[in-house]
C-alpha cells in the first residue's frame, strides 16, 4: 500500500509541475506581447531629398544689377554677311579651326540701382564656366570685333535708374560643355580700383 500511494502522489506532482510550467510560459508570452504592444513604433526613415539648385539669371552686386539677356550658339562659323560693326569690315568668314568647338555669343545687361553714377570700368563680364569648371575666355581683337554690336558698352559708366547697359562678348567653347554660366565682377562698393572683388556666376540659356 505504501508503494502504491507514493507512485500516485508522484504522478500528481508531475502533472502539477507541468501545468505550472505551461501557466508560467503562457504568462511570459502574454507579458512579452503586452510589452511589445506598449512600445512606441520606430520613427519612419525620412527619404533623402537631393536638392537641385535653381538657375539664377540676375544678381545684384553692390549697386549694380547684372541681368542675363541672351546666349546664342553661332556654330563654327561667323559669317561675313552677319557683320554688325562696319568699322572692322571684312569679307572673310571667321572659322574655328577646332572641329570640337563652337562660338557662343553672350549678352549681359548691367543696371545702376544706386543714387550716383558708377565709375568707368566698375563692372566686367569675364569667362564662361561649364559644369566641370572648365573656363573659356572671351575672344578679343580685330578678328572678333566685326561681329560685336556697335553699341557694345562693357564696363561703361552707369547712370542711376537707366535701362540696363548691354555688354556682348563672343567665346570659343567646347561642344562637350554643358551647364554654361558666365562670371560677372565688380570691385568692392563698385570701385574699379578696389583690390577686393565681388563675383557671381549667372546661368545661361543657350539658343
Amino acid at each position: 500500500m505504501y508503494k502504491f500511494k507514493f507512485k500516485k502522489s508522484s504522478g500528481q506532482a508531475s502533472k502539477l509541475l507541468l501545468v505550472l510550467a505551461v501557466v508560467i510560459l503562457v504568462a511570459v508570452i502574454i507579458t512579452f506581447l503586452v510589452l511589445k504592444m506598449a512600445e512606441k513604433p520606430a520613427a519612419p526613415v525620412a527619404p533623402v531629398v537631393q536638392t537641385i539648385p535653381l538657375p539664377v539669371y540676375e544678381k545684384q552686386l553692390g549697386n549694380i544689377d547684372f541681368i542675363f539677356e541672351s546666349a546664342i550658339d553661332r556654330g563654327q562659323v561667323l559669317k561675313a554677311s552677319e557683320i554688325l560693326n562696319n568699322l572692322y569690315a571684312t569679307h572673310r568668314d571667321y572659322v574655328i579651326d577646332n572641329p570640337g568647338a563652337k562660338f557662343i555669343q553672350v549678352t549681359i545687361g548691367a543696371q545702376n540701382m544706386g543714387t550716383m553714377n558708377t565709375s568707368q570700368g566698375a563692372w566686367i563680364m569675364q569667362n564662361i564656366v561649364d559644369s566641370k569648371n572648365r573656363e573659356f575666355v572671351p575672344l578679343d581683337g580685330f578678328n572678333i570685333s566685326p561681329w560685336l554690336p556697335t553699341n557694345n558698352s562693357c564696363g561703361e559708366l552707369l547712370k542711376p535708374a537707366f535701362d540696363p547697359t548691354p555688354c556682348t562678348k563672343i567665346y570659343e567653347v567646347s561642344k562637350e560643355s554643358a551647364g554654361l554660366k558666365v562670371r560677372v565682377e565688380t570691385g568692392k562698393d563698385n570701385s574699379p580700383s578696389s583690390s577686393k572683388k565681388d563675383t557671381f556666376l549667372i546661368d545661361l540659356i543657350v539658343k
